[in-house]
């Protein structure tokens, strides 16, 4: 028995499937992590029932990605993905198989998965199935492809990325035929959509071991296919020299707009299909520390940005060793500013059009704004009456 909640509660689909004559195994990373004793979120169940063999066993199911296999089979208020043991041939554009043949057996399935430590199963006794000796290369910290890693990443170049990304989450080294065939075929990255690489960037730049990740980036020449690297050899070796392994996500791409296009973000971050949302966080928290670089941390700095990007900020330029003060100190002089946003200022448009009797306009903005700031130096206290007197005696009215 495995003795793990996650895989506890997906017991009953996997000696429901058994039950029926089936046979159904845990695999994939949830194996592998629980093997590294690093947390497991979520497992994923491979069976030799088809599809629609699958549905007639179980009641509430959703059709995920049935084409490739899986269905969604939903228990106890989660769902788990249930795919078909298959094999999958024909990969003229690197990226999907042309053809997926479902099949009864669990090798040929594993045969076609990308790296030994992620083509190992466990039966619901927590017996292992390992033909390709992925426990021997977790022991051995070993990224190594099942079978010819020209033909695995032939088959879905995204493979190298995801490689990369594993060398970040775990600290582990390429194999060497592994890293000649990544080096030999990295401009196969070309035919992969921005957004699998941006998931697979994300993930990579989330890990711990960020450095030695990127410096493979570097040594395998996959960096030049990724939207806005190309030409960034010099300053991706400077963001390495950096201590960058404690950064967030949205920290390293903070970090790595800042030192390649600092005044382009918005354009260098597009490249990537960000979310509008995402690149303006990321932007905002760029023009941050150039202004910390020019002016240092100030009340109106850290208004204007707001706690988490100014935290975000502050992060990034402890590491470029440009700050004394700590995140910590950053986010507690925030919480100390007298507002924290336009809102909590006690005063309107309709207070200054009632005061200035005159019609709207861009005033009222350049206005508010002088008030903000003058609250927040502790020129005038936030009080309706003070600030009133204030703009009238600044003629601002």
């Amino acid at each position: 028995m495995i003795d793990h909640p996650f895989f506890q509660e997906a017991l009953p689909i996997l000696r429901k499937l058994e039950k029926a004559g089936y046979e159904a195994v845990f695999v994939g990373g949830a194996v592998r992590d629980f093997l590294l004793q690093r947390p497991v979120t979520d497992v994923d169940i491979a069976t030799s029932a088809e599809p629609f063999e699958v549905k007639q066993i179980f009641t509430h199911t959703v059709d995920l990605g049935i084409e490739h296999g899986t269905v969604l089979v939903l228990l106890g208020g989660r769902g788990f993905e249930v795919t078909t043991f298959r094999t999958e041939s024909g990969y003229s554009d690197f990226r999907r198989p042309d053809s997926v043949k479902f099949v009864r057996s669990l090798y040929e399935d594993l045969k076609r998965r990308d790296f030994t430590i992620n083509a190992m199963a466990m039966t619901e006794d927590g017996k292992l199935i390992d033909p390709f000796n992925g426990k021997e290369d977790l022991k051995k910290k070993i990224i190594r492809t099942v079978g010819s890693a020209t033909e695995r990443f032939s088959e879905d170049a995204l493979r190298m990325m995801r490689a990369a990304r594993f060398i970040s989450q775990l600290s582990f080294e390429l194999d060497l035929e592994t890293k000649k065939a990544m080096q030999e075929l990295a401009e196969l990255l070309s035919y992969i959509a921005v957004e699998r690489k941006l998931n697979e960037i994300d993930k990579l730049f989330a890990g711990t071991e960020k450095k030695k990740a990127l410096a493979m980036l570097i040594e395998t020449g996959l960096f030049t296919y990724l939207p806005g690297f190309y030409a960034q050899k010099q300053v991706l070796q400077e963001i390495i020299a950096f201590p960058i392994n404690s950064l967030s996500e949205d920290q390293m791409w903070l970090l790595t707009a800042f030192m390649f296009e600092p005044d382009q973000v918005k354009e260098f971050l597009g490249k990537w299909r960000m979310s509008q949302k995402r690149i303006k966080r990321i932007a905002k928290g760029v023009h941050a520390l150039k202004r910390f670089q020019k002016e240092g941390w100030h009340e109106v700095l850290l208004y204007e940005a707001g706690l988490d990007v100014a935290k975000d900020s502050a992060k990034v330029a402890s590491v470029l060793n440009e700050t004394t003060f700590s995140v910590d100190e950053v986010a507690e002089r925030w919480h100390s500013l007298p507002i924290k946003s336009r809102q909590e200022l006690d005063v309107t448009g309709t207070d200054l059009i009632k005061w200035a009797e005159k019609p709207r306009g861009a005033w009222i903005k350049e206005c508010l704004e002088q008030a903000e700031k003058a609250v927040l130096t502790q020129k005038v206290a936030n009080r309706k009456s003070e600030i009133e007197r204030w703009v009238r005696a600044c003629n601002l009215l």
